[in-house]
């Protein structure tokens, strides 16, 4: 049985400081650029930002694809609410819903990508996660996962092992184990790319593009 997630309160928290500019730059612009490059190429239609945070990339989302529906997903209503704020003054504005990334509220088929970065690992559940992100896509729908993948399992391992002392559990899987789940999830992986940013040059992110199965 998967052990629980981290408080809701936590991201509630973290959303008073997480749109800091210094912290925007170093550590999840270069992820938010990554993901931007690969949807102008796939260019799809309809698109959820699950973890979502303070709409930070729902914003360049909207700003910059020719899209037709932006969804943003969060399990934290602090994060919601600074998104809201961003995003109210749009010509088009994202939706924005709260939900678990293990019952998602939405329609079977209802989107053709899937994005969500920082934030896989702190899904209790990867497995029943993924099932439900294959659930909300269509077949053949891209699905793009930027968060930290080391090299060497014995990192993420500390990694989880550290998190859940202070009640904040993660999982961090490397790049082969990621793409074991994927493909036994109904996805097939298409590409994993190391982004380089400042601080995590020693635990670079890793963006792993991948397609569901028919």
């Amino acid at each position: 049985m998967p052990e629980p997630g981290p408080p809701r309160g936590f991201f509630d928290i973290w959303s008073r400081v997480y749109d800091h500019p210094i912290l925007q730059w170093a550590t999840y612009r270069p992820v938010h650029d990554a993901v931007l490059r690969t949807l102008r190429v796939r260019a799809p239609q309809t698109i959820l930002d699950l973890g979502c945070g303070t709409g930070q990339l729902l914003r360049r989302m909207a700003d910059e694809l020719p899209t037709r529906l932006l969804v943003g997903c969060d399990f934290s209503a602090g994060m919601l609410a600074h998104a809201a704020a961003r995003l109210h003054r749009m010509p088009s504005t994202p939706a924005l819903v709260r939900g678990d990334a293990l019952r998602l509220p939405f329609r079977d088929g209802s989107f053709a990508a899937v994005v969500s970065t920082e934030a896989f690992h702190w899904f209790p559940d990867q497995h029943a996660a993924l099932a439900e992100l294959a659930r909300v896509l269509v077949r053949d729908g891209t699905l793009l996962l930027g968060f930290v993948n080391p090299s060497f399992a014995v990192v993420g391992d500390v990694a989880r092992l550290g998190s859940r002392l202070f009640g904040t559990p993660l999982h961090w899987p490397t790049p082969s184990a990621l793409r074991r789940t994927l493909e036994v999830s109904g996805f097939a992986v298409t590409a994993q790319r190391r982004i380089f940013r400042v601080p995590g040059f020693l635990l670079p992110p890793v963006l792993t593009e991948a397609r569901r199965m028919p």
